[in-house]
C-alpha cells in the first residue's frame, strides 16, 4: 500500500476525495498531505440552499489545516478546495471538506484533541505542547462555544445562583449565573449591578426559559442584586442569601477584631496575636498541632479575638440546625450576644462584628430561606476557586471574553466539540 493510499484510509476520505501527494520536509519536520476532490464528489454534492445539482466552477488558493501529529512530527493537510455553482440559482459557494473543523485552520481531529487538553490545562500550556499560538487556540475555542451555546435548553431552570467573579486586580468583575440543580453555568456578563439581571433574563428567554418559572435565587446580600431580582425575576422567586457569604462577612469581622485588638490592646495582646491571622480563618479540626497550641494559649488570655472566633463558630453551628424556627431563635439570640459582648469592650473593637449582627437582622428572612431546600452557592464557590487557580497558572486571562468563554466551555455542559 502506498503512503497516499494509507493516509486516504486513515483520514476516511471515501470516494469524494483522494490524497495525491505525501511528503516529509526534514528541515521543518512537517508532514504534508495534498488532497484533491474526485469526479464522484460532483455526483453527490448538492446546493446547501435548495438541494439542486451543482458543477465545479473553480478552485480556491491552496489552504492549510493543522492535523494530528504523525508520530512526533507536525502534520498539515493542503488542498485547493473546489467552488461549486448551483444549477438553479447560479450561486457560487466553497465546498466544505469532511476534515475541516469550525475554526478553518484546524482539522476536526486536531480540534477535538486540543479541546480535550484545554479542559485540563491553561491554554498557554496547551499551545506550547501542540506548538501553536494561544491566540489561534482561543479563537478555535470561542468558535465552538459560539456554535454550541445558542443550542442550550434552559426550559427547566427553576433554581438560579448568582455570584461575582474577579477578572483581575482592581474592580473588574463578572456576574456568573448558574443552574443550581443541574450544576451548570448559564450566563456570565461584565459588571455586578442590577442591570446584569436584565441581561440574564434576556438570555434566559432566548434559551426557552422564563423568569416566572424561577422559584429560588441564591446570592449575596448586595443591594443591586436584590433590586435586580425584584425588578426582573418577580415576587414568586424566593431570595436565599447564601450561607457562604454570610459566614464570609463574619470571617472578615473576626479579622477586623484581631487587627483592632493589636492596635488597641496592650503588649501582651500584640505579642500573642502577631502572626495568628490564618488560625482564625480555619475551623478547629483543620488546625495544625502548632496552630492549635497557639490558639489555646490565646484563649487563656481572654482576648476579644478569641471571643469573635467563637461567635463565628457558633454561627456555623446554627446552620446545622434542621428546624428553621429553632434556627431563627438562635440567629436572633446570636445577634443579641454579639451586642452584649460588644458593650463590654471599646466601641472600635467589635464594630465590624456588630455590623454583621445588624446585617443578619436586616436580611433574616432571606437567610432563613436557606432552610427551605438547603440551597447554597457551593457550586459557584467551587467554580470560583478553580478559576482562581487557573488564573494563577496562566498568569491571568487576557480578556473578560476569554474568561467567559472558558466558563461556558468547562462548566456550561455544552455539546462541544460543536459541529457545522
Amino acid at each position: 500500500m502506498t503512503p497516499e493510499k494509507l493516509f486516504h484510509e486513515l483520514l476516511g476520505l471515501g470516494l469524494n476525495w483522494k490524497v495525491t501527494e505525501c511528503e516529509f520536509d526534514q528541515k521543518s519536520g512537517v508532514v504534508r498531505l495534498r488532497i484533491e476532490e474526485t469526479e464522484h464528489l460532483w455526483k453527490v454534492e448538492r446546493s446547501p440552499d435548495d438541494g439542486a445539482e451543482v458543477a465545479c466552477y473553480d478552485h480556491t488558493e491552496e489552504m492549510v489545516w493543522r492535523h494530528l501529529n504523525v508520530f512526533e512530527h507536525k502534520c498539515e493537510i493542503r488542498c485547493r478546495l473546489p467552488r461549486a455553482r448551483c444549477s438553479k440559482t447560479q450561486k457560487i459557494y466553497r465546498v466544505c471538506p469532511p476534515w475541516e473543523g469550525l475554526s478553518k485552520h484546524f482539522t476536526k481531529a486536531f480540534e477535538a484533541m486540543a479541546l480535550l487538553l484545554m479542559r485540563e490545562m491553561p491554554v498557554a500550556v496547551v499551545a506550547r505542547h501542540v506548538k501553536e499560538t494561544d491566540t489561534r487556540l482561543w479563537r478555535m475555542l470561542k468558535r465552538h462555544v459560539e456554535a454550541a451555546y445558542p443550542l442550550a435548553d434552559w426550559s427547566n431552570v427553576i433554581c438560579v445562583g448568582c455570584d461575582e467573579m474577579s477578572v483581575r486586580k482592581g474592580h473588574n468583575y463578572v456576574s456568573v449565573f448558574c443552574d443550581l440543580l443541574r450544576k451548570r453555568v448559564l450566563f456570565a456578563v461584565k459588571g455586578r449591578d442590577k442591570k446584569v439581571w436584565e441581561a440574564f433574563v434576556q438570555a434566559l428567554e432566548a434559551h426557552n426559559g422564563h423568569p416566572r418559572a424561577i422559584r429560588e435565587v441564591s446570592m449575596d446580600m448586595s443591594p443591586s442584586y436584590i433590586a435586580g431580582v425584584q425588578e426582573n425575576i418577580g415576587s414568586q422567586a424566593v431570595m436565599v442569601f447564601d450561607k457562604f457569604h454570610v459566614i464570609a462577612h463574619v470571617n472578615d469581622a473576626v479579622n477586623a477584631v484581631r487587627r483592632a485588638e493589636i492596635q488597641l490592646g496592650g503588649w501582651e495582646a500584640k505579642n500573642a496575636l502577631k502572626g495568628s491571622r490564618w488560625i482564625w480563618l480555619k475551623n478547629p479540626e483543620n488546625l495544625t498541632a502548632k496552630q492549635m497550641a497557639t490558639q489555646q494559649r490565646i484563649e487563656t488570655l481572654n482576648l476579644a479575638t478569641a471571643k469573635a472566633y467563637q461567635m463565628r463558630l457558633t454561627l456555623q453551628d446554627i446552620y446545622q440546625i434542621p428546624n428553621s424556627r429553632v434556627a431563627k431563635r438562635k440567629l436572633q439570640a446570636w445577634c443579641r450576644w454579639v451586642r452584649r459582648v460588644a458593650k463590654k469592650h471599646p466601641s472600635l473593637l467589635f464594630h465590624q462584628m456588630v455590623k454583621c449582627a445588624g446585617m443578619v437582622e436586616r436580611h433574616l428572612e432571606g437567610i432563613l430561606a436557606h432552610w427551605r431546600n438547603k440551597t447554597t452557592n457551593a457550586f459557584l464557590e467551587a467554580l470560583n476557586s478553580v478559576f482562581s487557580a487557573v488564573k494563577r497558572k496562566a498568569r491571568g486571562f487576557r480578556s473578560t471574553d476569554n474568561l467567559i468563554a472558558m466558563l461556558y466551555f468547562t462548566a456550561g455542559k455544552l455539546r462541544i466539540p460543536a459541529t457545522h
